[in-house]
C-alpha cells in the first residue's frame, strides 16, 4: 500500500509542476512579472521542492492517503503563483515558509513516533497553549485590527494558527476519555441528561476562552474557528445536537454582548450587512472584491490580466477574490473542489481510523481546516461578516503555512498508521 500510494501521489505531483510553468508562463505573456530572474529561480526551487518532499517519502515507506499531500501541494502552488503575481516582494518570504511547512510536514510524519502517544499528554498541550495565547494578549503587536501577533526582530508569527492544532489534540484526547459520560450523562435538567460541572467544566472554559479571544485579540476570525471546531468535535463524539444547540446559543449571547460593548465588532456587522453606505472607507475592501468577482464572469479575465490589486491587502486577505476574477467562476468552482476533495478524504481517514482518538483528532483537523476555509471564503463573498483569517496553503502568510502543513503530517501520520 505503502508504494502504491506514492506511485499515484507522484503522478499527480506531474501535473502540479506543470501547472506551476503554465501559470508562469501565462504571467510571463500578461506582462505580470515583474523580476524574471527571481521569478523562475522560485519557480525551479519550488519544482525540486515538492518531488523531494516526496522522494524522502518514498525512501521512508510511508503510507498515507496518496491524495492529501498533491491536493494541498496545488493549492501551495496556487498560493505561490498568487504570491508572485498580487506581492512579487513577498514571494521570497511565501517560499522560506513554504520550505520550513514541508520541514513540518516530513517531520510530523517521520519524527512522531506514533500519534497516539499525543494523547497522553493534553493538559501540557492546552497549558501550553494558553500560555501563548497569554503571550500574545499582553505582549502581541496588533495587526489589521487585531491584537494576535508576536514580533520577533524580523519575524512575526501567529500563536494562534499554533494553538487551534493545540485545541484539537487536546479536545480529541479530552472527549474520548469522557464521551461515554458526556453522552449518557450524571444528572437530569429539565428531562434531559447532562453531565456534572466536572465533566463539562474544562467544555465551559472553552466559551470562555473563545469569548476571551474576541474581546482582548479582537480576533473575531479565530474566535469563531476555535469554538465552530469545538462543537463540531462535541458533536462527533456525543451525537448530541443539544450540546450543537446550547453552545450556539450561548456563543451568540456572548458575541452579542460583545457587539454592545465594543466598537471594532459593530463595524464588522456594519459592513457585512451594508458596505455601500461607507464605499471609501471601511467597506471599500469588501466592495472592491465583490466588484473584481463579478467582473470575472464565467471564464476570468485571465492570469495577470485583471485588477485585483486596486483591493487593500488582497494577497493575505483577499487571495480568493482575485484568484476568481482572473479565473472566474470555472477556476473559483476548482479551487473549492480541491478543498472538498481534502476534507473528504479527511473525514475518510478519520472514518477508518482503529482507534477512537483517532477518529476525533483525523475529524477535528478536517473540521479545522474546513471551518477556516468557509469563514473566510464567506467573508470575501459577503455570507458573512470578513473576519481577517487566511485561505489555508493559498494565503500569503508564514504562521499559517505552517501549520496548515503540520495539520498534514498529522492525518498523513493518522492514515498512515491506520492504513487508510
Amino acid at each position: 500500500m505503502p508504494v502504491e500510494a506514492r506511485r499515484i501521489e507522484r503522478s499527480l505531483l506531474i501535473y502540479v509542476i506543470i501547472f506551476l510553468w503554465l501559470s508562469l508562463f501565462n504571467l510571463f505573456q500578461a506582462g505580470a512579472v515583474i523580476d524574471l530572474k527571481i521569478t523562475l529561480l522560485l519557480c525551479i526551487l519550488v519544482t525540486l521542492a515538492f518531488p523531494a518532499a516526496h522522494f524522502l517519502l518514498v525512501k521512508w515507506k510511508a503510507g498515507g492517503d496518496p491524495l492529501l499531500f498533491a491536493l494541498t501541494s496545488m493549492l501551495s502552488v496556487i498560493g505561490l503563483v498568487m504570491v508572485l503575481r498580487l506581492s512579487p516582494e513577498f514571494a521570497w518570504r511565501q517560499f522560506t515558509w513554504l520550505f520550513v511547512g514541508l520541514a513540518g510536514f516530513l517531520v510530523t510524519v517521520k519524527g512522531l513516533p506514533a500519534y497516539q502517544k499525543l494523547e497522553d499528554y493534553k493538559y501540557i498541550y492546552i497549558f501550553g497553549g494558553l500560555l501563548l495565547l497569554l503571550a500574545s494578549i499582553l505582549f502581541g503587536a496588533e495587526v489589521g485590527g487585531a491584537r494576535s501577533w508576536i514580533s520577533l526582530g524580523i519575524i512575526k508569527f501567529q500563536p494562534s494558527e499554533l494553538v487551534k492544532i493545540i485545541l484539537v489534540i487536546f479536545l480529541a484526547s479530552y472527549l474520548e476519555e469522557r464521551k461515554e459520560i458526556l453522552t449518557a450523562g450524571t444528572k437530569n435538567l429539565m428531562g434531559l441528561p447532562v453531565p456534572s460541572l466536572q465533566y463539562i467544566g474544562p467544555l465551559v472554559v472553552m466559551w470562555g476562552f473563545s469569548l476571551i479571544l474576541l474581546i482582548f485579540q479582537k480576533d473575531l476570525g479565530t474566535a469563531l474557528i476555535f469554538f465552530s471546531t469545538f462543537l463540531a468535535m462535541v458533536f462527533m463524539a456525543t451525537g448530541r445536537w443539544s450540546y450543537v444547540a446550547i453552545g450556539t446559543f450561548l456563543f451568540a449571547m456572548g458575541a452579542g454582548l460583545c457587539y454592545y460593548l465594543f466598537h471594532h465588532v459593530q463595524v464588522r456587522v456594519a459592513v457585512w450587512l451594508n458596505p455601500w453606505t461607507d464605499i471609501d472607507g471601511n467597506g471599500y475592501q469588501i466592495v472592491q472584491s465583490l466588484f473584481a468577482i463579478g467582473s470575472g464572469g464565467v471564464y476570468g479575465t485571465g492570469l495577470g490580466l485583471g485588477e485585483p490589486t486596486l483591493i487593500p491587502a488582497v494577497h493575505t486577505d483577499f487571495v480568493y477574490t482575485a484568484w476568481s476574477e482572473e479565473m472566474g467562476l470555472l477556476g473559483a468552482a476548482a479551487l473549492l473542489l480541491i478543498y472538498s476533495l481534502i476534507i473528504y478524504r479527511g473525514f475518510r481517514i478519520a472514518l477508518r481510523a482503529r482507534t477512537g482518538f483517532g477518529t476525533l483528532l483525523a475529524a477535528g483537523l478536517t473540521s479545522l481546516l474546513a471551518i477556516q476555509t468557509i469563514v473566510i471564503i464567506g467573508g470575501v463573498i459577503k455570507l458573512a461578516p470578513l473576519t481577517g483569517v487566511t485561505l489555508p496553503f493559498v494565503s500569503y502568510g508564514g504562521s499559517s503555512l505552517v501549520s496548515s502543513y503540520i495539520l498534514l503530517g498529522l492525518l498523513t501520520k493518522i492514515s498512515a498508521e491506520d492504513g487508510t
